[in-house]
C-alpha cells in the first residue's frame, strides 16, 4: 500500500486544514511504509497476505466479554469509592472524532451526535447544550446511529467501523424506547464493528445492520443482519467470509425492498493492514434481503477495498458508491505533477530516452540524482556513457527502480466515485478523487436527501460536487480535517452537520463556511502529566489534536474554552514535564516518535535522536516513549527500537543499547518498537525498557549490561513498565492482547527484578490494562487504567476496587498523581481528563467496616455576620446562596439515607435526604431555616428605629450560633457526633 506523506497533503490541499498546531513533519496518516523497508519491492496483495496475515486469530468470545461486563458492574456496587466523584476538567475546545450524526425525521430539531468513544448526545437547541445518553453501558465505542421517525426509538450500533488503532470493539446493538434515558442490548455481540443501521420506513420493526465485524482477529458473525421483530431476533441475510464485513448499507429511498450492501475485506495486524481483497463486492437484493446479487460495473479483486454508499429521497434511482481502489494507476505516468518548468520529478524522468536523458542539464540531473544516493549514478559520467552507446537510458532507469521500487512504482488509484441512475443496477464511474483519505479511517458518501445532484465524500478533506460526482469542491476548509459524518437538516435549504477528528461544525451554506461547535469535552487522550504550579496544569496528548495544556481547576461549561492551550501538534504521544522552575518546560511529541523541547524562553526545538548514518533508519512507536531521569533532569531518555540517552537536556544523543526488541518483519505499521521506559527511582542506570513485541529487557548499570526478562506473556504488547519507588527490587508489568482482540488482563509484579512474576490481576474482571502506577505515599496501593476505567488496590494487587463515581465507562490510557495537591489525574480516550482527589483513598482503612456508619468528616463551622446579605447590583434580582454544611460518611452497605442537625433538646432542626452508596458519601446541607423573598427595588427606612435593616422581613434567616448534633441514619442504622457553628 503507498501511503501520502504530509507534503502531499499539504500541496495537494493546503494548510488550514491540518490537525490544530499541526508540525510541519507531521505524517497525516496511521499507516506508513517504514522507510527501512522502502528498497523493497512493493507486496502484491496476495504476497501481503500471506507474509503479514497468513495466521488466524481468535478473539475472546462475546460470551466471555459480557460475564466480564457483569462482574464490572458487580465491583463497581461493592466498591467502597462509587461516592467519590472525579472531576472532568476538559479539554473542549478541540472537539473529537465524529462518527454518525442522525435526527428524527417528525422532530429535526432533536439532534443525535455520536462520538468514536465519547458517547451519543442529543440536542434540541442547535447544539447550546447537550444531554448524554450511552454513559454507563458494556461498551463506549459507537459505529451507527439510528432514530425512529418520531424520536422516541434510538438504535445504537456499537464498535466504530473504521479501522483506526483505537477503534474499539462494541458489544451488539442496543436500543432505547425512551429517548435514551435506558437502553438494552438486543444482540449482535460479535458484531465488534458497527458500520450502518437502516430502519424501514414502513415497518418499524424491519431493521437492517451493516456488521463489518472483529478488525484485529477473524469470525463469521459479519455481514448483513436483519431484524422483523425489532429486534428480538436476528438472521444473517448477507456474509462472506470471516475476513469480510459489511462497511455500508443504503435502502431505496422508493421502495425499502431494495438493499445495496458493501461489502469489505479487511485485516488489521500490530504490524500492518491489508485494506482490500477478493471479498470486497457490492451485492444489490430487491427483496428485502432474502437473495442477492453481486453488482457488476465496480472493479473487484484483490485491489478491491472499502466502498461507500448513499442515495436521495430526491430521486431513487441514482445511487452514490465512493470506491478505495487499491489497483496501481495506469496513467500515473501521465497525471499532472503540480511542478513547474525546468524541473525534473519522478514522471518526467520515466518518460526520458537515451537523447533526452544525455541533453538533460547536469546541475538538473545531479540535483535529482542527489536524492538516490543508494545508487551510484554520477550525472555527468552516465550521461556520457549513455551518448558513447556505452549504457542505455533504461539500464540508469534499472538501477533507480531496483534501490528505489516504492519512488519509481505506480502507486495506488484510490479514491474514484461511482454512479448509478438505475437504483443500483449499473455503474459509470464519474470521478477519479486519489490519494485525499485511506479506506482504513474514511471513506463515505453523503447525498443531500433534497437534491440528488449535491454529493459529498469524506476523507482528510471533506469534498462536494454540485453535478451529481462529475465535479468537485473542497469546502469545510477553515473546519478540521478527518471528515466522518454529514447530515443535512431539511429546514433550511444549505444547511448541513460536519463531523470530524475536531468535532461538530455547521454551515449554512453547504459547506462553504463553517462555525465549530466546540462545547463538549470529548479529548481522545493518550498521555497525561502535571506541572506544579499554582494552580498546576495537566498536560494531556491527544488523538489529532495535539498535546494541550490546561488549568486542574477548569469547568467544562464555565470556563473559558481558551484556558487549554496548544503546546504541539500532529497526534499528542508522550510528554515528560522537566520538574525545574515547577514544570515550566515540557517535552512533547507527535506520533512515530517526532520529540520537542518546549522552553517558553526560546520556543520548540527538535530533540528526535537520529540513526547513525542514512542506512540507520530509527524504528519508533506511534506512541514512542520519553523519560526524564529522576536523578537528573539533564538527563533524558528516548526509545525507538535501541534505547538513547542524553546527559545535556537533548542536545546530544547516545546509544546504550542495541535493539532491545525482537525485530519482527514490519509491514505498513512500525513494529517491534520500546513501548515504555522506567529508570529506578532508587538507582541510577536501573532501567526497564519494554516493547510492543512483548520484549522486555533490563540493565543495571546505565547500558552497559542488558538482560532479557520474560514475563508470563511474552508475546503480548507491553503497555507499561514501571519499577517501584519504594524497593530497587520490586518491578511491574503491564501487557495488552488489545491487538489480537484479546480483553484478558495481563498484569504482573516481580520482587527479583523480573527473574520471576507473580500475577496481580486478583479479582479484577477480564479487561485491557493499559497503565498501572504506584501510589505515592504507600507502596501496597496500586493504581491501574483499563478500558473499562479505573481500579485501586491497597494490598498489591490482591484486590482491587473500582474508582468509578463521575467518570462514564471510558478507557483510560493514562494516570499520574500530583503529589503536592494529592490528585489522581486520568486521561480517557474518550471524555478528555478527570481528577480524582486522594483524600478518601488516604483515610481508607478496614476500621471503617467495624460500623454500619462513620462520619469521615464533618468540621465546625463559623457563621459569618452577612450570611444573607450579599453584595449585588442593581440588575441582580435573586436570593443569596444558603451556605451549607458539607461533609462525609461511610457506608457499610447502602440505602436510603439522612443527614440531619438537632438541637440540644432532640429536635430535628435541619435535615436533607439522599441515596446513600455503599462506601463513601459526599453530603450538603444547607443552613437555611427560613427561606427569604426577592426585596423590590427600594424600600424606605422605619424613621422611628433609623438603624434598623429594612430588608430584614426579606432576608432568609439562618441556623443560630450554637452547639448541635449532626446525626446520620442509613436503614435503621444511626451514629451521631458533636457539631458547633461559633460566631465569625
Amino acid at each position: 500500500m503507498v501511503q501520502m506523506r504530509w507534503w502531499i497533503v499539504f500541496l495537494l490541499f493546503g494548510s488550514s486544514g491540518l490537525a490544530r498546531t499541526e508540525p510541519p513533519e507531521s505524517p497525516e496518516q496511521e499507516f506508513q511504509v517504514p522507510e527501512y523497508l522502502s528498497a523493497e519491492p512493493p507486496l502484491t496483495k496476495p504476497e501481503e497476505r500471506a507474509k503479514f496475515h497468513s495466521e488466524i486469530v481468535r478473539g475472546t468470545s462475546a460470551i466471555d466479554r459480557m460475564h466480564a461486563w457483569d462482574l464490572t458492574k458487580d465491583l463497581r456496587k461493592a466498591s467502597y469509592f462509587e461516592g467519590v466523584k472525579w472531576r472532568n476538567v476538559g479539554p473542549e475546545i478541540q472537539g473529537g472524532r465524529i462518527i454518525d450524526i442522525a435526527a428524527p425525521k417528525d422532530d429535526p430539531s432533536s439532534l443525535y451526535v455520536a462520538y468514536a468513544t465519547g458517547g451519543l448526545y442529543r440536542s434540541e437547541d442547535e447544539g447550546e447544550t447537550w444531554t448524554s445518553l450511552f454513559d454507563d453501558q458494556s461498551t463506549f465505542g459507537i459505529g451507527a446511529v439510528a432514530v425512529s421517525n418520531d424520536g422516541k426509538t434510538i438504535w445504537v450500533g456499537t464498535g466504530e467501523a473504521n479501522s483506526q488503532r483505537t477503534s474499539y470493539a462494541g458489544t451488539g446493538v442496543f436500543r432505547s424506547d425512551d429517548r435514551g434515558k435506558t437502553w438494552r442490548n438486543v444482540g449482535l455481540p460479535e458484531s465488534h464493528h458497527i458500520s450502518k443501521i437502516l430502519i424501514d420506513p414502513k415497518n418499524p420493526d424491519v431493521v437492517y445492520v451493516a456488521a463489518l465485524g472483529h478488525l484485529y482477529s477473524q469470525n463469521d458473525e459479519r455481514g448483513v443482519y436483519k431484524s422483523t421483530d425489532g429486534g428480538q431476533t436476528w438472521k444473517q441475510v448477507l456474509g462472506v467470509d470471516q475476513f469480510t464485513g459489511a462497511i455500508d448499507l443504503t435502502m431505496d429511498p422508493g421502495n425499502p425492498k431494495i438493499l445495496l450492501a458493501a461489502m469489505w475485506d479487511r485485516d488489521r495486524r500490530a504490524w500492518n493492514f491489508r485494506e482490500s481483497g477478493v471479498g470486497s463486492a457490492l451485492y444489490r437484493s430487491e427483496n428485502g434481503g432474502q437473495t442477492w446479487s453481486k453488482v457488476p460495473g465496480i472493479p473487484y479483486g484483490n485491489a478491491a477495498g472499502r466502498i461507500g454508499l448513499a442515495t436521495s429521497a430526491a430521486n431513487p434511482a441514482v445511487v452514490y458508491a465512493l470506491f478505495d481502489n487499491q489497483d496501481n494507476d495506469p496513467d500515473w505516468e501521465n497525471r499532472d505533477e503540480a511542478a513547474l518548468s525546468g524541473k525534473l520529478t519522478v514522471r518526467r524522468f520515466l518518460g526520458l530516452s537515451d537523447t533526452t536523458y544525455a541533453a538533460l542539464d547536469n546541475k538538473i540531473l545531479t540535483e535529482f540524482l542527489g536524492g538516490y544516493e543508494k545508487v551510484d549514478v554520477k550525472a555527468i559520467e552516465s550521461q556520457a556513457d549513455v551518448r558513447a552507446g556505452k549504457v542505455k537510458f533504461a539500464d540508469v532507469l534499472a538501477k533507480l527502480k531496483a534501490a528505489y521500487p516504492d519512488k519509481f512504482s505506480a502507486p495506488a488509484l484510490e479514491a474514484e466515485v461511482y454512479r448509478s441512475a438505475d437504483h443500483g443496477r449499473t455503474w459509470t464511474k464519474t470521478a477519479y478523487l486519489g490519494n485525499f483519505g485511506g479506506g482504513y479511517y474514511w471513506g463515505k458518501v453523503f447525498a443531500n436527501p433534497a437534491n440528488a445532484d449535491e454529493v459529498y465524500v469524506t476523507g482528510l478533506p471533506l469534498l462536494r460536487s454540485l453535478d451529481g460526482g462529475n465535479s468537485w469542491k473542497r469546502v469545510a476548509e477553515r473546519a478540521h480535517v478527518d471528515h466522518h459524518a454529514m447530515w443535512f437538516d431539511p429546514r433550511k435549504k444549505g444547511k448541513c452537520w460536519i463531523g470530524n477528528d475536531g468535532g461538530l461544525y455547521v454551515s449554512n451554506d453547504m459547506g462553504d463556511h463553517v462555525r465549530h461547535v466546540n462545547n463538549l469535552s470529548v479529548a481522545q487522550c493518550t498521555t497525561v502529566a502535571v506541572d506544579n504550579q499554582r494552580p498546576y496544569n495537566i498536560i494531556v496528548g491527544n488523538q489529532d489534536n495535539g498535546t494541550m495544556r490546561g488549568p486542574n481547576t477548569y469547568q467544562p461549561g464555565k470556563t473559558d474554552i481558551d484556558r487549554w492551550k496548544d503546546l504541539y501538534g500532529g497526534d499528542g504521544s508522550a510528554i515528560a514535564v522537566d520538574p525545574r522552575d515547577n514544570g515550566a518546560k515540557v517535552i512533547v511529541s507527535y506520533q512515530f516518535g517526532q520529540f520537542f523541547m518546549i522552553d517558553p524562553a526560546v520556543g520548540p526545538r527538535k530533540i528526535t535522536p537520529l540513526g547513525k548514518d542514512k542506512e540507520d533508519i530509527l524504528r519508533y512507536n506511534w506512541i514512542a516513549p520519553v523519560v526524564i531521569s529522576p536523578h537528573n533532569p539533564d538527563i533524558l531518555y528516548i526509545g525507538s527500537q535501541r534505547l538513547h540517552r542524553s546527559l545535556d537536556g537533548a542536545r546530544k544523543w547516545s546509544d546504550i543499547s542495541g535493539d532491545l526488541t525482537k525485530n519482527l518483519p514490519n509491514g505498513d505499521v512500525p513494529y517491534s518498537t520500546l513501548k515504555d521506559i522506567s529508570e529506578s527511582p532508587l538507582r541510577f542506570g536501573l532501567i526497564y525498557t519494554a516493547a510492543d513485541d512483548g520484549t522486555v529487557k533490563m540493565t543495571p548499570d546505565g547500558g552497559f549490561q542488558w538482560t532479557s526478562i520474560r514475563t508470563p506473556a511474552p508475546k503480548k504488547w507491553v503497555s507499561r513498565i514501571v519499577a517501584s519507588r519504594f524497593d530497587v527490587n520490586v518491578v511491574y508489568c503491564a501487557q495488552s492482547g488489545y491487538r489480537e482482540d484479546d480483553f484478558s488482563s495481563y498484569l504482573w509484579r516481580s520482587a527479583d527484578q523480573g527473574k520471576t512474576w507473580v500475577s496481580i490481576v486478583g479479582d479484577l474482571p477480564a479487561q485491557t490494562i493499559n497503565v498501572v502506577r504506584e501510589d505515592t505515599k504507600d507502596a501496597k496501593t496500586l493504581y491501574i487504567g483499563t478500558d473499562l476505567g479505573v481500579y485501586v488496590s491497597f494490598d498489591s494487587g490482591a484486590h482491587w476496587q473500582a474508582l468509578h463515581g463521575g467518570m462514564p465507562t471510558s478507557p483510560v490510557h493514562d494516570l499520574v498523581i500530583q503529589e503536592r495537591e494529592d490528585d489522581l489525574v486520568a486521561a480517557t480516550h474518550a471524555r478528555g481528563a478527570y481528577v480524582f482527589p486522594l483524600k478518601k483513598i488516604r483515610s481508607f482503612t478496614t476500621k471503617l467496616l467495624e460500623s454500619p456508619i462513620t462520619i469521615v468528616e464533618a468540621q465546625n463551622m463559623s457563621r459569618e455576620a452577612r450570611w444573607g446579605m450579599p453584595t449585588q447590583k442593581p440588575f441582580e434580582r435573586k436570593l443569596p446562596d444558603a451556605p451549607k454544611l458539607r461533609g462525609n460518611f461511610f457506608a457499610k452497605e447502602s440505602g436510603p439515607s439522612y443527614v440531619r442537625i438537632k438541637d440540644a433538646t432532640g429536635k430535628v432542626i435541619l435535615e436533607t435526604k439522599l441515596d446513600a452508596v455503599r462506601g463513601y458519601n459526599d453530603f450538603e446541607l444547607s443552613l437555611e431555616t427560613k427561606p427569604g423573598q426577592v426585596p423590590p427595588d427600594t424600600i424606605k427606612s422605619d424613621p422611628t428605629n433609623p438603624l434598623a435593616d429594612p430588608f430584614a422581613k426579606f432576608r432568609p434567616e439562618y441556623l443560630a450560633v450554637g452547639k448541635y448534633t449532626i446525626e446520620v441514619q442509613v436503614g435503621t442504622s444511626q451514629i451521631s457526633q458533636a457539631w458547633e457553628l461559633t460566631a465569625g
